[in-house]
């Protein structure tokens, strides 16, 4: 197999390899790993296991581009950390031709771009879901869920009336002072019409659609409708709280539904849950875009080893065979179409209209630096200590600060 060349990279050499990402959780990485490395043992990949932390993993990733390093080899990159990875040319530049992007669903593509250029090759996709009781919904009277933020409210509203219901919560996200606070937020702002950044990345935070958004967060700690404690919840803990019961909504990855289907007794909801569109203000909401896609380190060795191996790792077959370890979004068409699929998971549908809906996070070249700002007056709203309208101002002064390059 020729080894190709991009960008005016060439991609050569042979040998052993290091596959860089978060905590493996799941098993679906080693599970991956294994088996390419059953099939080429000369070209062995060696996992290189991150924090689970996403902030965490970005920096460390940064640190070996800046000492030109070659430990790391093939990247999993948050889909937003595309853009600046590219522009600083940490990654390489990647021949389109040798990936099947034309059978992949569109928005998931459009995230590895740069500038007209692949520089990440989507492994997996994600998008925001909501979890809810569908035991509590039907002896309430409540025939589907709910589409509006009102709904919601009026629906748990009803549920907690229930004796089962006694001591829930009714909604939580992931809204601790991390990444997860920004996806949240951005789910909020578009949800109700707004947007964070333009396609261009200039700041648009300071909207009365955006205030409406955050106000919604902001109110429903206020008024109980989202629990106190959820201003600490990442990702595992919102899962460990609906899944003992405590919640009757949740916004969540797809990661978490064959967890709360488990029947071993780990989870208390198992056969009582199923999943739909987030709601919104006016109407169905819209979720922030995630995913993990899979880059070169331009300081890299044996590259061609490290082409062939994110052909392998991002192929159709490979994502088939994680989904029995991970329910990540499939980046494949064919695979949400599989009737075989959608029977063994049936959240199939359902996020696949999330992802073709979903809103990017802002594809700017200084990502960290807007992530933390958007994590400061977000935060610093959800606690009280600003206004929705103070923190919004804040915000959008902040954002053309950097975009400035000030």
């Amino acid at each position: 197999m020729s080894s190709g060349s991009a960008g005016g990279t060439s991609f050569e050499g042979r040998g052993p390899i290091t596959y860089v990402a978060g905590a493996d959780n799941t098993g679906t990485v080693r599970a991956v790993l294994d088996r390419w490395n059953r099939l080429h043992p000369k070209e062995k990949v060696t996992f290189v296991e991150l924090p689970t932390d996403p902030d965490a993993q970005r920096q460390q990733m940064i640190q070996n581009a800046a000492t030109r390093s070659d430990a790391f080899t093939v990247l999993s990159l948050d889909v937003v950390w595309n853009s600046e990875f590219a522009a600083h040319r940490w990654v390489d530049r990647l021949p389109e031709d040798r990936f099947p992007l034309g059978d992949m669903l569109k928005p998931i593509v459009t995230t590895g771009m740069y500038r007209g250029g692949l520089y990440s090759v989507p492994a997996s996709s994600d998008g925001g879901l909501l979890y809810y009781r569908t035991d509590l919904l039907k002896r309430a009277g409540i025939a589907r869920p709910p589409v509006t933020w009102a709904e919601l409210k009026a629906d748990c509203a009803r549920v907690r009336k229930l004796p089962a219901a006694r001591g829930m919560a009714c909604y939580a996200g992931q809204f601790h002072k991390y990444e997860g606070l920004t996806v949240n937020f951005a789910e909020a702002v578009d949800s109700a019409g707004g947007a964070v950044t333009d396609a261009q990345g200039r700041p648009q935070v300071n909207s009365p659609e955006a205030k409406a958004g955050l106000d919604f967060l902001v109110g429903s700690l206020k008024d109980g409708t989202v629990p106190q404690e959820a201003v600490t919840y990442q990702e595992e803990d919102a899962r460990r709280a609906f899944q003992s019961g405590k919640l009757v909504f949740e916004r969540q990855w797809p990661y978490m539904y064959p967890l709360a289907a488990r029947k071993d007794g780990s989870s208390k909801v198992a056969g009582r849950f199923a999943v739909a569109p987030l709601p919104g203000l006016h109407g169905p909401g819209a979720s922030s875009l995630g995913g993990h896609n899979l880059a070169l380190s331009a300081s890299a060795k044996n590259k061609a080893t490290a082409l062939d191996f994110i052909r392998f790792y991002t192929s159709q077959a490979t994502q088939r065979f994680t989904l029995a370890y991970a329910p990540a979004a499939p980046t494949y068409e064919a695979l949400y179409q599989d009737p075989r699929l959608v029977r063994k998971y049936p959240y199939l549908p359902v996020l696949k209209r999330s992802i073709l809906h979903a809103v990017p996070r802002p594809r700017v070249f200084g990502y960290g630096d807007v992530t933390a700002a958007i994590q400061r007056e977000a935060f610093a709203a959800l606690t009280g200590e600003k206004s929705s309208a103070s923190a919004l101002r804040d915000l959008q002064r902040d954002l053309r600060r950097q975009a400035a390059g000030k």
